[in-house]
């Protein structure tokens, strides 16, 4: 079922679908809650899953600015607003992100937490990378790192069997509204500084791909070390869009976590 709840004067889209606890599932930049599809159809049958589209993303609200709290502000409206009093939070990538600091500011309403593909401490040669990228996005647009992402994204093998998919993606990028997709960008290369993991009390389990350069094994391995009851998945060969690529595994993943 699809509908809006407003926040701060933006329309954000949402779908609830399912029965059972509920499952918020936040998705990462440039994309919308369709990349929840595959998982979330298996997820339905035991949990009610809540999938927004981020403000400036999707059907949502477009924006010129924003930061980290106004996207964890949004999904505690949002649950406000489908009186949602405890959730099984999942996100991926910016997604992840958000998870964190709402994990960390909204512990109470929290069940479980899953961290998929979720940057974590960059060193500074990465956000260097990162922050470049942003300035580029702001310069040339977005189509200006569209190549660059196809790379990071997709490991060869899927890119050779699955070129109409992974086309269907990038297009999905470049369709973004430009200016909430560069501010969007400012928040993910900058706001992972000085998180307090330490405050994270939900069960938490964190995952990534071996191959992933952006959201690294080390990164997932460092929230695990910081997270007290946390478990660690390094999910061989993939990169950074496991959900395309291995949503099967990833729904499996949670199946067993989250129940």
């Amino acid at each position: 079922m699809e509908k809006y709840v407003s926040a701060d004067g933006l329309e954000l889209r949402y779908t609830i679908q399912g029965a059972g606890p509920y499952v918020t599932l936040v998705h990462g930049i440039g994309a919308d809650h369709s990349s929840w599809d595959v998982i979330a159809q298996a997820l339905e049958p035991f949990f009610t899953v809540v999938r927004p589209d981020l403000r400036g993303h999707g059907q949502s609200s477009r924006m010129t600015r924003c930061s980290l709290d106004d996207f964890v502000s949004d999904i505690d409206r949002l649950l406000d607003a489908v009186k949602i009093d405890k959730t099984h939070l999942v996100g991926f990538s910016l997604g992840g992100l958000i998870s964190q600091k709402y994990a960390i500011e909204h512990a109470q309403r929290l069940n479980r937490l899953v961290l998929i593909s979720s940057v974590a401490e960059r060193t500074d040669q990465e956000r260097e990378r990162v922050l470049k990228r942003a300035d580029q996005i702001d310069r040339d647009g977005i189509a200006s790192v569209v190549s660059a992402a196809e790379d990071r994204w997709f490991t060869p093998a899927f890119k050779a069997a699955n070129p109409d998919r992974v086309a269907f993606r990038l297009q999905q990028l470049i369709a973004n509204d430009h200016r909430s997709y560069a501010a969007a960008y400012r928040v993910f290369a900058e706001a992972d500084r000085g998180m307090a993991f330490e405050r994270i009390q939900a069960p938490t389990l964190v995952t990534t791909g071996e191959n992933d350069s952006g959201s690294s094994p080390r990164m997932s391995r460092l929230l695990h070390e910081k997270i007290r009851n946390s478990k660690l998945s390094i999910l061989p060969e993939l990169r950074h869009s496991v959900l395309m690529e291995a949503p099967d595994t990833i729904a499996d993943m949670l199946l067993e976590f989250l129940r």
